[in-house]
């Protein structure tokens, strides 16, 4: 028997279903409520996009992308990530040239080879937004606070820890130090972290090694070196969240997976959903789009991650919609089929090609949530009216066909 592959699962279950459905509609709405639309990229993008943009240094590139030579011999892979896509199509549209602020938000399938655990999968989904055109630390505030209607939407709990990556200006002098702390911890720390050192120190205080994070509450703290600009971006931020109710933690060792980000970085966590407790993250990557050699452009973005949160998804209380047409003998499938498909022009309709007794099509009726089950039988059938029963006011009645 063929089975799915590793980490890669199917969406079967009904409630499952419901709920992937119900975030994908409350995300988008809130996504457009705050000026953002709709962008969809290809699954498949030349691997060099990823290279220059997430960094050859992350576990992303360096262990975990699904990467291949498609039968042109170019060098391709399944996207791990959602914003290098996005930018790729804000230059490639020349939209970086024109100017201006474009907002997108943008939702699918991701793809890294990691091994599978909850929380964590080899095809995931992820919903996420990007903003271009906006160098102000406010915007930053509104990507949080956009996070955080969505997660109250749906009434997920979580808490939010931020942290500021600095920039051109102060991070090399923090770098140093940083480098030359790790450096002198060189026996201790773990093989990752020593690869790090070489290529982007800063991601060693991301190091999930329990040994190496001891070692770490000793390190230096970029929050203590930025520069008069970050310090005063970071301020903002802390002083509009206060403002606005939005409680959260300074974490300084909170660097994010990517090697693109600066200034403003963001995570929200979860609780109780094991070991992967990061629901959405993400932070400003200024200089992304210059390096790839678009024209330098602000931007802020995010994602979340839609797996971590099915089970955290409170679904709004069903209502009864629609309709369920059967028949009781065979003579009057032909009818049933006939007013059943005209009536999915305008309502949600299922229709039963089996012949069965009112009690079975009352139970299919109800399994289908309808509001309404039509039905058929002989005496109807010579009447040319249909038997109607109202599963929701428990009101029964016989109308025409053509008044149906």
């Amino acid at each position: 028997m063929i089975q799915s592959l590793r980490g890669m699962n199917d969406f079967l279950d009904e409630q499952e279903n419901a709920k992937y459905s119900y975030f994908i509609q409350t995300a988008s709405r809130i996504a457009s409520h705050y000026g953002f639309t709709w962008i969809q990229t290809p699954i498949l993008e030349e691997t060099k996009l990823f290279k220059r943009s997430v960094g050859e240094s992350s576990d992303i590139v360096g262990k975990e992308m699904y990467q291949f030579l498609d039968k042109g011999g170019n060098d391709v892979c399944m996207r791990p990530e959602g914003t290098a896509g996005v930018v790729r199509a804000f230059i490639q549209k020349k939209l970086d040239k024109a100017g201006g602020k474009h907002k997108f938000f943008y939702h699918g399938p991701m793809f890294r080879y990691e091994r599978p655990q909850k929380g964590r999968l080899r095809q995931f989904h992820q919903f996420g937004c990007e903003s271009f055109g906006l160098d102000y630390v406010l915007e930053d505030v509104t990507m949080i606070l956009l996070i955080g209607e969505i997660f109250g939407a749906l009434g997920i709990p979580f808490n939010l820890k931020i942290n500021s990556l600095g920039c051109p200006n102060c991070m090399p002098a923090y770098r140093q130090t940083l480098v030359k702390f790790v450096t002198a911890q060189e026996a201790q720390i773990c093989e990752d972290c020593n690869r790090r050192v070489g290529t982007n120190p800063i991601r060693v205080l991301d190091c999930k090694n329990a040994s190496c994070q001891i070692i770490y509450k000793n390190a230096p703290k970029l929050i203590h070196e930025l520069c008069s600009v970050c310090q005063n971006d970071f301020a903002t931020l802390k002083r509009h969240l206060d403002q606005s109710g939005f409680s959260y933690e300074v974490d300084t060792h909170l660097v994010r997976g990517l090697d693109y980000y600066s200034k403003t970085a963001f995570e929200f966590i979860a609780q109780g959903i094991g070991a992967q407790n990061a629901i959405a993250g993400g932070g400003r990557y200024d200089r992304l789009v210059e390096f790839l050699d678009g024209k330098p452009t602000p931007a802020v973005g995010f994602a979340i991650g839609i797996e971590r949160i099915l089970d955290l998804i409170t679904l709004p209380e069903s209502i009864r919609e629609g309709y369920y047409f059967g028949a009781l003998q065979a003579e009057g499938i032909s009818k049933l089929f006939e007013l059943g498909q005209h009536k999915r022009a305008s309502e949600k309709t299922t229709i039963e090609y089996e012949a069965k007794s009112l009690k079975n099509h009352l139970k299919a009726a109800d399994k289908y949530f309808a509001r309404y089950c039509v039905i058929i039988g002989e005496e109807e059938l010579a009447a040319s009216e249909v038997w109607v029963k109202d599963l929701t006011l428990k009101t029964e009645s016989k109308i025409p066909w053509n008044s149906l």
